[in-house]
């Protein structure tokens, strides 16, 4: 599916939906891992996340467009657009559209703690990812130096 035809489709579930027309651009974004898509209040616009449809399909797409023609057509009428307003609320509801959209699946795997800060006043430990400059910070207890272990891990295969 291409920009074009998904311009296309929010047109017609915008009419179907809402029983209003979509006047305004609708797009395809790459980058949206986050989030299913989103609208743009100054332009009117609103992007769709590519991973999303390819990922989840037809189905749950057409859920997050509803979403955000939800906010689309509200903030046009000057009503209550935002996620807390019970007008977005109902209208959702009646719709069908999803209130939040279902997470991709990781595409790097969780990074392992590889250093282990230890104070020598109170023995408290607090793990990091990264390699800390310990003469720059303290103990957020007892203000006590910091001592730092690198601890072993294998990488992932």
């Amino acid at each position: 599916m291409d920009d074009a035809e998904l311009q296309a489709w929010i047109e017609q579930v915008s009419l179907a939906s809402f029983g209003r027309p979509f006047v305004h651009r609708a797009r395809f974004n790459r980058r949206l891992t986050s989030t299913g898509g989103r609208y743009f209040m100054k332009s009117h616009d609103i992007e769709i996340s590519w991973l999303q449809w390819e990922t989840y399909g037809r189905e749950e797409t057409e859920k997050i467009i509803k979403h955000e023609l939800c906010h689309y057509h509200l903030h046009l009428l000057k009503r209550g657009y935002k996620h807390r307003d019970p007008d977005f609320k109902t209208l959702l509801a009646r719709v069908g559209g999803s209130r939040y959209c279902q997470s991709l699946p990781q595409a790097r795997p969780k990074q392992a703690y590889k250093y282990k800060l230890v104070c020598a006043d109170c023995r408290t430990e607090y793990l990091r990812k990264r390699k800390v400059d310990v003469r720059k910070y303290a103990c957020g207890k007892c203000r006590g130096k910091l001592k730092s272990y690198p601890l072993d891990f294998t990488k992932p295969s």
